[in-house]
């Protein structure tokens, strides 16, 4: 017998439509990797860079990213677990069922990189959100120029996705580097910063965009190595994910001075956000 979940009508965008999870993860010592698939309907649709609204039944929905790969069968969330909401989605086994509400929100230009090389910095949990546009550029390798992956976490043990990272790192066709700020174990890589790795990274200023996700101090000191660089400020952009609530810009609470992240959001361009990121507890 079907449970109430598995039959939820879809009657509007602020009602979960049913996925059941069908492979889960373990990632970090707090982070899993869950793949989803529709009880009903067709697999969902989205670009890089939107999100859901993830609901575990009986306890409460949070914003989290699309990590997996456009046009995909499966719907993919990595989760890093922080609370009662989030705990719960982690815990959900093979089987379960969870609700989706989305997607929501504006994406990563990846038709505005046509051309162009393509920079992306990631910071410990802000490489998923990045991921999709990677496997789309990867996908259409041919339209880009120098394609960089700068990523960082706070120890080796943080890094998600270490396995694909390191299969990335071995293509000819993608300059990867990684760091953590503290070496630990028998870690041989970069120790610092991620955007300590902009100055040497290979591409072409003028030539290129950038794509950012990660903590907000990480962030802004990326944007400025890269301005530092000489790129200019309408081609860097980053992922900007406040506390939303509704997806649809009704309940306010992604408010950022004048603009609703989960609306106008959550890709901004960085002279479009770096204003509002300068003014103290805005």
């Amino acid at each position: 017998m079907a449970t109430v979940a598995e039959t939820l009508p879809a009657t509007g965008p602020m009602t979960p439509r049913p996925f059941r999870v069908v492979k889960r993860r373990h990632d970090t010592a707090d982070t899993w990797t869950l793949e989803l698939e529709p009880v009903n309907g067709p697999p969902l649709d989205f670009v890089p860079g939107q999100f859901t609204m993830l609901y575990a039944f009986g306890i409460g929905e949070v914003p989290i990213s699309i990590c997996g790969e456009p046009g995909g069968e499966r719907l993919v969330h990595t989760v890093r677990a922080v609370g009662a909401v989030t705990e719960a989605i982690c815990a959900s086994k093979p089987g379960s069922v969870l609700g989706v509400r989305g997607p929501f929100g504006r994406g990563w230009p990846v038709e505005e990189a046509t051309g162009l090389d393509v920079v992306i910095v990631a910071g410990g949990i802000g490489l998923p959100p990045l991921r999709p546009a990677l496997y789309e550029c990867l996908r259409r390798r041919s339209e880009f120029g120098d394609l960089v992956l700068l990523y960082g976490a706070r120890t080796p043990a943080d890094l998600v996705y270490p396995r694909e990272v390191e299969r990335w790192r071995g293509r000819f066709d993608l300059e990867v580097d990684v760091i953590v700020d503290r070496g630990e174990g028998d870690w041989l890589g970069n120790v610092g910063v991620v955007p300590k790795l902009i100055a040497s990274a290979r591409f072409d200023p003028d030539a290129a965009i950038a794509m950012i996700c990660g903590p907000e101090i990480m962030m802004r000191f990326a944007a400025e190595a890269l301005l530092q660089r000489g790129m200019p400020a309408e081609r860097i952009w980053v992922s900007m994910e406040r506390n939303m609530k509704c997806g649809l810009g009704y309940c306010g609470h992604c408010q950022l001075g004048s603009t609703l992240i989960c609306r106008d959001g959550p890709v901004y361009r960085w002279d479009e956000i770096a204003p509002l990121m300068a003014v103290r507890e805005l």
